[in-house]
């Protein structure tokens, strides 16, 4: 695995940085994406007993027009990338919408790792071989979307009550469909792939994410994991040689494991695709 390239979104703390650790430990190179610059170089700096720091970037991937720079920016530096961790992401307790008109939620868990991907894939920034791993969920089964009309930009929670865990939940369904729909487009040779690390410790499932989840929370702490165990599934997406099957699939403790039943609608996959690519102003991938 020496000499490959892994971009981690959301590597300045929590999971991203535990993979980071991981990924270097199995011989990639890795750069690390963070919303603080200041915070993103100190995270790189941690790791430098392990090897040389990494490359780091700063982006706020709430922002599309940030997205959109961090993937050419990646790409005018000529770092082509093997592996692509979309791990940033976040359960927002209250309805906010960003500058781009979309609920916040929606924005970091699906419309990031949306963009950046297809970003990359434009710019020729990716392998022939390159892996896409976007972090998931397990509770993307409490996710609701009308099959008819799957609103791919959060705002119908503007005009109802906003619940956090279904709208985190939603957002993580509608990434696992876009995903699922991906894996029939993409180049051959490529792979992408939705890793739930379980209920860690530290991250979005729980107190650090506030709102009814921080109320909640102790309901739950005796069925978290740390996060080096959090992190064995998409290690093993990046690192496991071949590349596992299904391209495509939802992946839990490091194996194939079965998503909601909305989550496995081909025909819902299709539309969720191309719905936020015409909403990003994005080209969907053809075969």
């Amino acid at each position: 695995m020496s000499g490959r390239t892994a971009v981690i979104t959301g590597g300045a703390s929590g999971l991203g940085l535990v993979m980071a650790r991981h990924l270097i430990k199995a011989g990639l190179n890795v750069v690390l994406v963070g919303r603080d610059e200041t915070r993103t170089r100190a995270a790189a700096d941690s790791l430098r007993g392990l090897a040389a720091a990494p490359r780091t970037y700063t982006a706020d991937l709430e922002q599309w027009s940030q997205v959109r720079a961090l993937a050419a920016e990646l790409a005018a530096d000529n770092h082509l990338v093997d592996v692509l961790i979309n791990n940033a992401g976040a359960a927002f307790p209250r309805y906010e919408q960003t500058t781009d008109g979309v609920e916040r939620t929606y924005a970091l868990n699906h419309h990031a790792p949306f963009l950046l991907t297809h970003g990359l894939l434009a710019a020729g920034a990716l392998t022939p071989q390159a892996r896409i791993i976007t972090m998931s969920s397990f509770v993307e089964r409490r996710g609701k979307l009308d099959t008819a009309d799957p609103d791919v930009a959060g705002t119908s929670w503007r005009d109802g009550f906003y619940h956090q865990i279904k709208a985190y939940s939603t957002s993580k369904l509608v990434s696992l469909l876009a995903t699922r729909e991906l894996a029939h487009r993409l180049p051959d040779g490529m792979s992408v792939y939705n890793a739930n690390p379980g209920m860690v410790k530290g991250t979005a499932f729980n107190s650090n994410a506030g709102g009814l989840m921080r109320l909640t929370a102790p309901l739950f702490r005796p069925f978290t994991i740390t996060p080096d165990e959090g992190v064995r599934t998409p290690v093993l997406l990046a690192t496991a040689s071949p590349a596992p099957l299904p391209s495509g699939g939802f992946f839990s403790r490091s194996q194939p494991d079965t998503p909601s039943r909305l989550a496995l609608n081909d025909s819902l996959a299709r539309v969720v695709y191309t719905k936020t690519a015409a909403l990003l102003g994005v080209e969907p991938l053809t075969r």
